[in-house]
Parts: C-alpha cells; structure tokens; sequence
C-alpha cells in the first residue's frame, strides 16, 4: 500500500498533475541523455584521455551497470523513506559528481565519475513511474502520462548525440557533464512544491544481502561477457579470473533468485514474471533498448571517424529519429483504443528489426542518408514498443505491485544500456580488434592505441607521413565495418526474438 501526503491530492489536479509530470520528465531526460552523450564524445575523449578498448568501453558501461544494479534497491528505499525525498537526494549528488566527471583528467577517474553517477541515477529513476500512477489515477490519463515518459526516455537517448555534438562543437569534452546542472536545477527548486511525497507505511525490513549479491552478481556477468569478448581464450591467465567471475554471477543471481521467491518481503517478487504479459513486455522492453543503444555505440563512430562529420553535424543526423520516436510514442496512444496493444507491440519490434535488416543490408555503403532512414525505421518502432511495453507492464499487475513492477521495467531498461554495450559493442570492438591491420615502422604506443580503437587509429594516423596514414585509416574503418556487419545481425535476430515471445504468449493469452 502506499500512502500520499495532502500535496497528492492537489498534484491530483489536472493542470498541477501535468505541471508534476513535466518536473518528472527532467530526470528522466537527463539519466537517458547520459547513456548516449558520452557515445558521441567518446571519439574526443579517445584522442584526449588515450584509454585502452577495456576502459573505453567500461567509461560507458559503468554507468549504466551501477545504476541498473541498484535500481530495485533505490526502489525498497523510495518505499521506505519516501520517493520524492530520494528523488531529491539523487538529484543533488547527480549534479556535483556530473562536474567531476566534467574535469576529470584521465580516463580512470572518469570511469570512476561515472560509476558515482550511477549510483545516484539508481536514485532518480525508481520513483518517476511509480509518482505517475499515483498522480495520474484514471486509467486514460495514466497511458497518456505514461507515453510521453517513455517519449522522453527515447527522445534523451536520440537528444544525447545532438546535446553531446553540439557542445563539444564549441566546448572542451567536459561540456558534456555539464549539461546536467541546469537540467536538475528546475527539479531541485520546483519538486518540493509540485511533487507529492509517496511511500509504503508498513514496508518490510531491507534486504541488506539480497542487495549486495545482486549487485554482484550483475558485475561478474557483464564483466566476465565484456572481458571475455575482448580478450578471447587464447590465455588462461586472462579468460580464467573472468569465466570465474562470471561463474560466481551467475550463481549470485541463482541465490538471489530463490531468495526472493521464498521471501516474505522481496527486494525484487519474481512471482510477477508468472504474468506471461508481464514478462513478454519486460523482454521487448529490454531487447529493444539493447538495439538502440548497440546502434548509437556504432554509429556515432561511423558519422565522426569514417564519415568525417563533426559532433554537431553527427548528432544531427540522428535528429529526424528522434522525432519520429516522439511522433510514434505520442500517437499509439489513440491507436491502443482502437487496436489491441500487442499487436501493436508486435508492430513496434518488427519495426526495429526491419530497420536493422536495412542497416545489415546497407553495411557496406552506410551514407548519411542511410543512416537516417534506419534510424528512422528503428525510432519508430522504439517509440511504439517503448509505450506499449511500460503501459502493459504497469497494468498487467495489481495496484499494490505497481511500484514492484516500475523497478523492474526500469531495470530491463537500464540493463538493457548495459548489455547493449557490454556484448553487441563489445563483439564490434572484438571484430576490430581481429580485423584490422597496423603498419610496421610505429611505436608500441602507437601499435596499441591503433590495434585496440578506431578513434586511436585516427588520432595515431593523424602523427604519421601522408601514405602511411592514409594505409592505417583505411584498414581501420574496414575492420570497423566488418563488425558492424555482425553487429547489425545480431540486434535484427535480437528485435525478431522478442517479437516472437510477444507473438507466441498474448496468442496463447486469447485462445485459452
């Protein structure tokens, strides 16, 4: 049960429940922004910071790791200590450790930034749905309310590359932080006032090792598919500590699983994936986040290093995506009254596979123009799939598990940015790695930074006489498309997957 304080039933109103709503959308915008604006600064922090391909892709994951770890946790403390104080707490560490990442000045310190940012994140993210069911209790509205806050969900995801180009158009790298500060400053001032406090009178005691193990357990996994995708089995020294890791995950997860399911007070009540529309929604929800951010891990690279566009012009080219994603979000909520929501659920994914088949298809000659046609065919079905999914999964369970069921769908989320990264980005840099061709004559250092990354390979050739350059740019970007090819298959089979298992359990649903 979860009680409101008097400010509940005036945020209840329809203007100062949509006034609540449009401070809601701040947090939101901002932990979606950050996991893509660093995709399209990672070319110039690559050439500033010179990270190796681990740390390159941990400065990424990081982030989202922490926070999809912590996410089921920060929801228990919302419920215990109220969701909008935490939504606060989150909010004013988030923008202090935003400007340590800004000025961090090497790459472990801003792997480490990011880590902290995630933490707080995990603060920010658990209590947005669960406030919008309580502030928006009609059913019709509730939709709405929950369309356009998935609408800002893929519109922060599409937003981080334009935000992220333009500022590093006129800004250090470190610009790309910064844009936090304002972004939460409206929240910090406004949400005590228009935000109703909710949380659960009578919650169970904390699950101090369900939280640990769990979010251990998350680590070994992404660590050991990470590791073991860049590294290969060719060393026992190297794979061995890895697959153990990943082991000891795997059985961490097994652990947590049972005891949350013989637990009185779960910290996550995996009896809700009993609700096959539950599960079908969590899974579309999470394999299509894993394509759109396996997506935007390559081609913010392909436009700025085998394009040759600047940031600004690179985010731009992501700009007609962004608004079909609002577009498409905004409007299958008039659609669902007319057609059943699985179906165009289904729709949804069979979008965005049939707009990665179109970027497998086009591998070899990925234009400007290309690229906005895919994404477009991509947003369109994420925009689709994104509402649809939350709506189900919010109202295919009892009220009382509405907060249970908004940790998880933000969870299958933010995991889905880690995987997302953690294995389709990690199998593209393995590709490279494998494929690409280093003349003899450089240093080591060189040799390293241009055998592990294509932006290493760019900054190097940019030090080395014209034909020598010219030779390693070019083995470069065709051992970087090589694994975009394989990229691009693995998130269309991926997209396929989950439209099957919608397919197959809602169909089960109506004939029985």
């Amino acid at each position: 049960m979860t009680t409101l304080h008097p400010a509940a039933t005036q945020a209840g109103t329809p203007r100062r429940a949509w006034f609540a709503l449009a401070i809601l959308l701040l947090p939101v915008l901002l932990v979606s922004i950050d996991n893509t604006v660093l995709s399209f600064a990672l070319p110039t922090i690559t050439e500033q910071l010179r990270p190796d391909a681990s740390t390159q892709l941990w400065m990424i994951d990081i982030y989202s790791l922490v926070l999809a770890s912590l996410l089921v946790t920060m929801g228990g403390l919302g419920d215990r200590f109220g969701r909008r104080r935490l939504l606060l707490i989150g909010a004013t560490g988030f923008a202090v450790v935003s400007v340590v990442a800004a000025f961090s000045p090497t790459a472990e310190l801003l792997v480490a930034a990011r880590a902290a940012l995630g933490f707080f994140g995990a603060m920010l993210m658990p209590s947005t749905l669960g406030l919008i069911r309580n502030i928006f209790p009609d059913a019709d509205r509730r939709r709405l309310a929950i369309a356009i806050w998935a609408a800002a969900f893929a519109v922060g995801s599409s937003l981080g590359p334009i935000i992220g180009g333009a500022l590093l158009q006129a800004f250090p790298w470190g610009a790309v932080f910064l844009v936090a500060v304002p972004i939460l400053i409206p929240l910090l001032v406004l949400g005590p006032f228009l935000i109703p406090e909710s949380k659960d009178p009578h919650p169970g005691p904390l699950d101090i090792p369900s939280v640990v193990v769990s979010f251990l357990g998350m680590l070994g996994i992404v660590y050991a598919i990470k590791t073991l995708a860049h590294d290969g089995f060719g060393d026992l020294a190297q794979w061995g500590p890895a697959a153990a890791a990943g082991v000891l995950g795997v059985v961490g997860v097994a652990w947590f699983v049972r005891r949350q399911l013989r637990s009185e007070n779960p910290l996550l009540d995996m009896r809700l994936f009993a609700h096959g529309p539950f599960t079908a929604s969590i899974l579309a929800n999470f394999l299509s986040i894993v394509a759109l951010i396996a997506f935007i891990f390559f081609v913010s690279q392909h436009l700025q290093l085998v394009l040759g566009l600047s940031p600004l012009v690179a985010g731009l080219v992501l700009l007609p995506g962004a608004l079909i994603s609002v577009v498409s979000g905004l409007g299958v909520v008039k659609l669902a009254r007319r057609f059943r929501p699985e179906n165009l659920l289904l729709v949804g994914l069979l979008l965005v596979a049939f707009g990665f088949g179109l970027a497998f298809v086009m591998r070899g000659d990925l234009s400007i123009a290309a690229i906005v046609i895919t994404f477009g065919f991509l947003e369109l079905g994420i925009g689709l799939s994104q509402t649809l999914s939350n709506d189900i999964i919010v109202s295919s369970v009892p009220p009382a598990k509405a907060g249970a069921a908004s940790a998880i769908s933000e969870t299958a989320y933010e995991l889905g940015a880690v995987i997302g990264t953690a294995t389709l980005g990690t199998v593209l840099t393995a590709f490279y790695r494998a494929q690409v061709s280093v003349p003899a004559g450089l240093t080591a250092e060189q040799t390293h930074a241009a055998g592990e990354t294509l932006g290493g390979a760019v900054s190097v050739s940019e030090q080395l006489p014209a034909d020598l350059g010219a030779a390693l740019l070019a083995s470069a970007q065709h051992a970087f498309e090589s694994g975009v090819g394989v990229l691009t298959a693995a998130a269309t089979a991926l997209a396929l997957m989950a439209a099957v298992v919608v397919w197959v359990v809602f169909r089960r649903l109506r004939t029985r």
